[in-house]
């Protein structure tokens, strides 16, 4: 069993209190992660201002080839992890074993990190809207022939993660190049990403003075997002609704993505099956950017059905199979809990389990200690059914059929929305839409992002704010000769 410890900004810390985690499939213990309180945090917390001096010292230069040290050895080096060591592929084994995600989504996740470590340069110019690199360094910088300058909204982020997918990481990776103190809490049942990617950084020449890596409980969690002065959470609706108001922390929740059809291409919408299965199955659909709900104006039973079809093709495979395309639960408590509320708001009348019925078979599996969620569609007669706009951790969709022109009204906050059209005036609607944040026009999946734009909130301005900056001499202050 691998120990892991704290990393408390530059020490290592074992404590007494330790979460254990147990392999999804047979039990076993994997590993155990020292635990830290909330009066440990307040004191690491304390610390911060000498630790961003320290960032701040480091030429933005010299952090950006860090990035790129870190990148390769994220993938390639044997690194630390606990009292042991741990190449690429025994990460990526461990976090299969302790989340259940199948080892080809935890692979295929963990290099989207490595593609963010390794294209800072890009990922950052992006969240900056190209602003010159030496504003990190000097606090200002002049762009078109204007003054341009910042000042940091706090001393160290914090970070309160999931352990749903290692993609994720991705979001918070870039805040060492934006000289800012880091601070980790993980997922309980994933501490294998965020404690790589700390160790690729020290290894690279990050000073371990300014990484914390602080496990703890749900009490300890609000800590972090109560001191910290800028944070990011994930978590569902009930859960971030306390931080919903507080602009301090930034929230990645519940997505409802969407796919939308236009009045001119539904009678098309076989040509789009592919692009729609893709976005609702994607990375076993635990991801807030898959599509939640297909809304069209017509045709809404035969695009049901087209889908299910396709997902009644997916069945459970063993978590090292390279062909898996579902993933089980590693705690089936929470499968059940969400087949159960399925099952109840089926009840309301209006809605059908569609690929229940073409694939004959209850979507609930449990296999030895393990369940698993078979993909599901919903056909629901109203947007006002409950289950219209539902979000799980499965590859789930409902399907409602809207009148273009009262679609935009209806749907919603959607983080990431596919418009199928080439109607100019849906169009313009779609663009001028204030619940969509990530809007792709065409026949793109709700899941393919772009790293030099950001959606559901931008690093950047979340750690730094504009300021008007005028500089002027003194008399008499020139040079002498």
């Amino acid at each position: 069993m691998i120990r892991i410890p704290a990393l408390r900004f530059g020490k290592q810390y074992t404590s007494l209190d330790k979460a254990v985690l147990v392999h999804h499939v047979t039990g076993d213990p994997v590993a155990e992660v020292s635990q830290v309180t909330g009066s440990q945090i307040s004191r690491d917390l304390g610390q911060m201002d000498a630790a961003r001096a320290l960032l701040s010292e480091i030429p933005i230069a010299d952090i950006l080839a860090m990035y790129k040290k870190a990148a390769d050895y994220f993938v390639n080096a044997t690194l630390p992890c606990g009292d042991t060591e741990l190449d690429f592929e025994g990460y990526v084994r461990n976090l299969s074993a302790t989340t259940g995600s199948p080892m080809v989504f935890c692979r295929r996740n963990a290099l989207k990190v490595h593609y963010v470590l390794g294209n800072i340069e890009e990922v950052i110019g992006g969240l900056t809207r190209g602003l010159d690199h030496e504003a990190l360094d000097k606090g200002y910088t002049t762009h078109g022939g204007r003054m341009q300058a910042f000042f940091p909204t706090t001393n160290v982020f914090g970070a309160v993660l999931p352990s749903n997918s290692p993609g994720v990481h991705s979001l918070w990776v870039p805040t060492i190049a934006f000289k800012m103190p880091l601070l980790l809490k993980p997922g309980r049942e994933e501490p294998w990403t965020p404690y790589r990617v700390l160790q690729a950084f020290i290894k690279a020449g990050i000073p371990p003075q300014v990484l914390g890596f602080l496990p703890t409980d749900h009490s300890g969690s609000a800590d972090i997002l109560r001191l910290c002065g800028r944070s990011m959470a994930f978590g569902d609706d009930r859960s971030m609704a306390p931080y919903r108001n507080d602009h301090r922390v930034e929230i990645h929740g519940t997505g409802y993505s969407k796919i939308l059809f236009g009045e001119d291409k539904a009678d098309a919408w076989e040509q789009h099956l592919d692009m729609m299965v893709e976005s609702i199955a994607a990375n076993g659909g635990r991801a807030c950017v898959n599509a939640s709900a297909v809304w069209t104006p017509k045709h809404g039973d035969a695009i049901a059905h087209g889908i299910s079809k396709r997902f009644a093709t997916m069945s459970p495979r063993p978590w090292d199979h390279p062909d898996c395309e579902i993933s089980g639960f590693a705690k089936p408590e929470v499968a059940e809990a969400i087949n159960n509320m399925i099952d109840e708001q089926l009840k309301t009348p209006g809605a059908r389990d569609i690929t229940q019925e073409v694939r004959g078979t209850p979507r609930l599996v449990k296999e030895g200690r393990i369940a698993y969620l078979l993909p599901t569609v919903i056909r629901c007669d109203s947007p006002e059914h409950p289950l219209a706009n539902k979000e799980f951790l499965f590859p789930y969709a409902s399907v409602i059929e809207c009148p273009q022109d009262d679609m935009l009204s209806r749907i919603g906050y959607s983080l990431a929305a596919s418009v199928l059209t080439e109607d100019a005036g849906f169009v313009a609607n779609a663009m001028a839409c204030s619940h969509i944040e990530r809007l792709n026009i065409g026949p793109l999946p709700t899941n393919r992002l772009t790293w030099d734009q950001p959606h559901e909130g931008n690093l950047f301005t979340h750690l730094y704010k504009q300021r008007a900056l005028s500089q002027a001499r003194f008399a008499g202050s020139g040079a002498r000769s």
